[in-house]
């Protein structure tokens, strides 16, 4: 780096955007997610130390700082450093992860009152949502009460945390106010400039991006380097998997080869070129950049970033980098709720599969191998049927719409979120009876209006593009109950000996 650009870094400060009213952040926040891996060992790190190391990023600017009520004892470090009162103008942003379950009031005000408690703070700056399986509905409850703490003013803001670009779509058709989401995003994972990009610019969403340098193999140190016989830290261990699914070590270094040369002509590092390209996309307000406290900083580093961009000739050439690897499959988040997983720890299966039922199943009498079960409709009753039946290894789901609860219906005046809410609804009905979307051979759709066709229809095939079930899409002159613009209907087989049913067994049985 010449003198001249190294005397303009040392002078620099992140630029700032408005993420939300009266919310001016940095445009590098600072995370704290590895408080958690560099306290894995039961050694808490020291408060008011940890405090101090936050005050001297907060000193250059970097005052805007993200964590997790699981991220260690980071909330309670960033608390210290809040009632300290040296750095005034701190933001703080948090996330609440509650296991999927009923989100009443009271609920919602305990996770959100712990994180109050633990950061010493009337007013968390920004809440963000983190929901394991939209199977569980419960999402939306939540969201309805974090509004209401808002408007009593313990939230500035809320937002979501590895939300697709579906369920977004969905509390943003339900009014709910969310500022953020925040979401994976590098040269490595661009699935945040597709669709959620799209959306986020049209309603006004930003998107809060972490990721940026993949665990830190975004940069020189592995730049013609062999690939790691073994990774410790659990951020490496998270991208190490990201790298394979784009097609491997070669792939990686592809893009490290391109972003290198952008690099050297901009006389800046490769991890600032990564960090750039996620910053210059146009739905992006902020990116997340790890900081392990204490042991390394890259302040001077990172604020070389506000100094160059990137013009048409360095786009092209980490586009034809891009080129060679392969993209990551799925939507934003899906990397936590469905294979492959790719995160810290690997597969979650175990995890989501311990999700208990949604609903509970009933055996009917008289029989050996049928149960039933009901999702609370104020209609089963009435006209005497069941959201879904299990009769051997044959699992059907009835006409579903929908309905949230006992009659609040989702998706008013759009039919794909309608179809959204309702699959997921189906999914829940069929895990409850032990299978899963996997065993399902045939769907039946009934759309109000025919120009709904194609927006269902890519709902449909994001649930379902890689199990190929038989399908049905008929127009009807009028679905039952105003607002109504989708009904669908499913059939499952658990055949026995597949993996679904080796995995399932237990739960399908009596």
């Amino acid at each position: 780096m010449s003198d001249a650009l190294a005397a303009r870094s040392s002078s620099l400060r992140p630029t700032r955007t408005l993420l939300a009213p009266g919310l001016e952040i940095s445009r590098i926040v600072t995370g704290l997610w590895q408080v958690a891996d560099m306290e894995r060992g039961g050694t808490l790190l020291d408060p008011v130390q940890g405090a101090a190391n936050l005050a001297a990023y907060a000193a250059q600017g970097f005052d805007t700082f993200d964590m997790a009520d699981h991220y260690g004892s980071a909330e309670v470090i960033t608390g210290t450093l809040l009632a300290s009162k040296a750095q005034p103008g701190v933001h703080a942003f948090t996330k609440w992860c509650p296991p999927p379950g009923a989100m009443s009031a009271a609920v919602v005000r305990e996770g959100v009152q712990r994180s109050l408690d633990r950061l010493q703070t009337p007013c968390i700056d920004l809440l963000q949502f983190h929901w394991w399986t939209f199977d569980h509905p419960g999402y939306i409850d939540a969201l309805a009460e974090l509004a209401k703490l808002r408007q009593e003013g313990l939230i500035r803001a809320i937002g979501l945390c590895n939300f697709d670009t579906a369920h977004l779509r969905v509390l943003l058709n339900e009014g709910m106010p969310i500022a953020s989401n925040q979401v994976c995003m590098s040269l490595l994972d661009r699935r945040g400039t597709e669709a959620m990009s799209a959306l986020c610019l049209e309603r006004g969403v930003k998107l809060l991006t972490y990721g940026v340098l993949g665990g830190g193999f975004l940069s020189e140190r592995w730049l013609g380097a062999r690939a790691p016989a073994e990774v410790l830290d659990w951020s490496k261990m998270k991208y190490q998997r990201f790298i394979h699914a784009i097609g491997g070590w070669d792939a990686l270094q592809s893009v490290l080869r391109a972003a290198q040369q952008i690099a050297h002509k901009h006389g800046v590092s490769l991890s600032n070129v990564a960090t750039r390209w996620v910053l210059e996309q146009p739905a992006v307000a902020a990116v997340i950049v790890g900081a392990r406290l204490g042991e390394s900083e890259h302040r001077a580093d990172n604020l070389k970033l506000f100094d160059f961009s990137l013009d048409a000739e360095d786009h092209a050439a980490l586009n034809q980098a891009f080129a060679a690897t392969k993209r990551l499959p799925g939507d934003c988040g899906d990397e936590y709720r469905h294979p492959p997983f790719l995160t810290a720890s690997g597969d979650l299966s175990h995890h989501l599969d311990s999700v208990p039922p949604l609903w509970p199943r009933k055996a009917v009498p008289g029989y050996t191998n049928r149960w039933t079960l009901d999702s609370g409709s104020q209609w089963e009753p009435i006209a005497g049927y069941s959201r879904a039946v299990r009769i051997g290894e044959r699992i059907l789901v009835s006409g579903t719409t929908a309905t949230h609860g006992s009659g609040k219906l989702v998706g008013r005046g759009d039919a794909a979120v309608q179809a959204s809410y309702i699959l997921d609804k189906i999914s829940a009905s069929i895990k409850a009876l032990g299978g899963t979307l996997q065993d399902v051979v045939r769907t039946r759709i009934y759309l109000k209006n025919a120009a709904d066709c194609e927006p269902v229809s890519r709902v449909h095939g994001s649930y379902f593009g890689d199990i190929r079930p038989a399908n049905t899409l008929v127009e009807v002159s009028a679905l039952i109950g105003d607002g109504y613009l989708v009904e669908i209907e499913a059939e499952a087989v658990v055949e026995a000996g597949s993996p679904t049913a080796t995995a399932s067994a237990a739960s399908a049985a009596p």
